[in-house]
This record gives C-alpha cells, sequence and structure tokens, in this order.
C-alpha cells in the first residue's frame, strides 16, 4: 500500500482551495516523519499539485562504511547500494518511503489528524462563503423537521442550514422535501461548528422577494426605503422612484396586483401596503395609515409624535385589527401615533368619555385618552389585549371599563 491509495479520499470532493490542501498534506506528512526520526531536515515531501499524488524521500550523504557520524544526514556506502547500485561515495542517497515504514498506529494517527485538520479547514470555508452573505436570499431543501428548527439543505451548495421555528412565518407547514425560501440572518460559531440561520420573518425577506418580483428595484430605479412587518398579518413598505416617469407603487404591484400576489402568497398571505416616501412627514405619515383616510394631523417634532385627527368611521381602519395597522405606521415613520376622532364630525350616538366620570376614575380615562380614545365606541372598537398592551392598565382595570362602557349601548 503506498501513501496516495490511503489517503485517495482526500484528493476529491473537498471545498477547499489546492494550494491550502498541499500545505495540510505536507505539514500532517512532516509530523509524522518528526515522531519517527526525530527531525524533518534531511526528507523531502513532494505533492503533485496538478492530481495530488504525494511522495516522501530520505535524503542523505554517501559516505565510506564505518565513518557514519550522524544516521540522519548520512549514509554508509554499502547501506546506500542496497538501495540503488549505482551509487558513488560523496553523492546524495534518495530513499522514498513508504507506509510500512512508519508503522500502522502513527499512520491511523496520521490519518486522524488529517481528517480533523480537513473539517476544520471546510468549517471555516463554509463560514467564510456565508458571512459575507447575510441577507441573501436562499432557496433549499428541506431535510429534516425538529421541534424547535428546520434544517435546510442550501439548493446551490448542499451546505445544511438552519431555520429556528421563530423565524417561520404563523401559517407555514413544511414537509421533507419542501423547497423553501429565506433569508440569511446571521452566521455564527457554535462550538468551532458554522451555523447559518436563515429567517422567513425577517424585514429583509420580504426586501428580497420583492427586489426578484420587481425588475425596477433590481436595477436600482426604484429603492425600498424601509420594511417593517408583523409577520404573516400585515407589513408596510415605503418605495421611492429615481425616474418621474415611473410610479413605484404601482410598479411594485404590477398589473391587477400581478407582482405583488406572489409576495403575498409566499408570506401566507400577508397583507403588504406599499406607500411612496416622502421627507414631508405630515404626508408621510398620511400615506403610512392607509387605508384609513385623514382629516388633520398636527406634528410635535420635540418628541417625534404625530397627533392624528380621523372621522368615527375610519378611526378602526387607521388602528388596523388588533392595533396592527397604526403600529406598523409609527415604526415606518419613526412617529408615535396618538389617533383622535374628529369632534365636528362626532357621531351622534357615540358619547364622550368624559361622561362617565362618576364611574370610571379621571386618570384612566386621561390614559385612554393619550391613546387616542377619547369616546365610548373608540375604546370598544379596540381589541382588549391591544387595549391592556397600549394604555399598560391591569387587566380588571380594562375589563370594568370595557363593561361599564358597553352598558352605555346595551339597547342596540
Amino acid at each position: 500500500m503506498n501513501l496516495v491509495e490511503s489517503f485517495s479520499e482526500f484528493k476529491e470532493g473537498k471545498n477547499i482551495d489546492r494550494p491550502t490542501m498541499v500545505r495540510v498534506l505536507e505539514d500532517v506528512f512532516r509530523t509524522l516523519i518528526r515522531k519517527k526520526f526525530g527531525s524533518d531536515d534531511n526528507f523531502d515531501v513532494i505533492v503533485n499539485t496538478q492530481n495530488g499524488d504525494l511522495e516522501m524521500w530520505r535524503v542523505r550523504m554517501i559516505v565510506p562504511d564505518g565513518e557514519v557520524t550522524d544516521e540522519l544526514s548520512e549514509i554508509s556506502f554499502s547501506e546506500a547500494r542496497l538501495i540503488d547500485d549505482t551509487y558513488e561515495i560523496g553523492e546524495e542517497c534518495y530513499e522514498k518511503l513508504t507506509l510500512e515504514d512508519f508503522g500502522r498506529r502513527s499512520i491511523m494517527a496520521a490519518r486522524q489528524t488529517l481528517i480533523s485538520r480537513i473539517m476544520e479547514l471546510e468549517k471555516d470555508d463554509v463560514y467564510k462563503r456565508y458571512i459575507d452573505r447575510v441577507g441573501d436570499l436562499i432557496v433549499g431543501e428541506i431535510s429534516q423537521l425538529l421541534k424547535k428548527e428546520v434544517l435546510v439543505l442550501d439548493d446551490a451548495t448542499q451546505n445544511e442550514l438552519v431555520m429556528p421555528r421563530l423565524e417561520t412565518i404563523k401559517g407555514d407547514f413544511f414537509r421533507k422535501g419542501d423547497m423553501v425560501r429565506g433569508v440569511i440572518k446571521r452566521v455564527e460559531m457554535r462550538n468551532g461548528t458554522p451555523v447559518v440561520m436563515l429567517s422567513r420573518t425577517d424585514n429583509e425577506f420580504l426586501e428580497r422577494l420583492m427586489e426578484q418580483e420587481v425588475p425596477e428595484i433590481e436595477d436600482g430605479i426604484i429603492t425600498i426605503k424601509k420594511v417593517v412587518r408583523i409577520p404573516g398579518e400585515r407589513a408596510k413598505v415605503a418605495v421611492e422612484s429615481y425616474d418621474d416617469r415611473i410610479d413605484p407603487v404601482g410598479a411594485c404591484v404590477g398589473m391587477k396586483g400581478s407582482r405583488i400576489h406572489g409576495i403575498v402568497r409566499e408570506l401566507r398571505n400577508e397583507n403588504i401596503d406599499i406607500v411612496n416616501y416622502t421627507t414631508n412627514i405630515p404626508l408621510y405619515i398620511t400615506r403610512a395609515l392607509t387605508p384609513a383616510k385623514i382629516t388633520s394631523i398636527s406634528i410635535d417634532e420635540e418628541h417625534r409624535r404625530a397627533s392624528v385627527f380621523l372621522r368615527p368611521d375610519q378611526v378602526s381602519l387607521a388602528i388596523g385589527k388588533g392595533g396592527s395597522n397604526i403600529k406598523l405606521a409609527s415604526r415606518l415613520t419613526g412617529y408615535e401615533i396618538d389617533v383622535y376622532r374628529d369632534n365636528e364630525d362626532q357621531e351622534i350616538d357615540d358619547v364622550d368619555l368624559d361622561e362617565f366620570k362618576d364611574e370610571i376614575e379621571g386618570w384612566v380615562i386621561d390614559i385612554l385618552k393619550k391613546i387616542g380614545c377619547d369616546s365610548a365606541r373608540s375604546v370598544l372598537a379596540l381589541d382588549r389585549d391591544e387595549l391592556i398592551r397600549r394604555t399598560d392598565l391591569e387587566e380588571e382595570t380594562i375589563d370594568d371599563v370595557l363593561k361599564i362602557l358597553a352598558s352605555e349601548f346595551e339597547d342596540e
């Protein structure tokens, strides 16, 4: 058995550049030599960079019999003649080494060292390959479904990637063998092993999908200024066009919604609002609150707050299911938005919160007003959990308020 046969499996199929592989092989075999002979000074390790073949030669000066003073660097004439009968005194004797010269244990140790070094290099290669691709869209095949994560084989490299269940969209249902898309969210080392994390809930996933579906974005004519999402429920995207002739919202939606429909299906029917970006803050907030129609708006630049006034029938649209619309509009614009009913257009069958001061404490009414609820119906229009979250009031307090306000309209 020769060295090439023994280590042939390391010559092919490795994602490591050839010069690096040559250095690793040479280093491993020089270590083998040092363990047996104490030094590798008089040895040549030759790796053929074309086919990966590897040879080791021991080089010693031929001296007359009985005059060997250093066995590492010298060989007697009679011993050299046993290797090649054409050798003469004063020449260098080249002796080819075989595996048998090192012994089975040494060879096994060398093989294990080589395997370990190759694995380390392959791990480094995976890390380097993906660390610069954070935010890129990946298409892969689901290889395994675990309780807390889904394992995905990258379709391009066959590397195994990890998608935590928390990074999947509500409504995602996977089976082994399904193809799935996601973005690389981060790459980290765990106990020396690179772990590539995928996400379908990250804002960049929607951004990459839009780049794929809208040629004007890929060409740089339209730019995505900001994306905010409640994955699987609602998203808002601000876009801007660098060509006055192109409507960025229309281009992103496509003819009869042709471009956006595919994205919506991929995101499990996530409702996507696309708005024109502008530096005009009142106009930007007005657009961000779509589909609600605003009557008027006032801006507090110092505290980055906006007071928005709407007709009563528009309040629930502005707030959205579970507060999703106003929450995303605030994140998109960077302004805390307070919604108020337009008093001039207040419905006759509604009651101002101040009318309930005998039953509801004044400080509770003040908190409700701060979140834009100044009438009974505006409070009742909100989801119980949303009221608790936005007011930070106790559950019992909210339940009491809802009971008192609802009793006002019991006859209806």
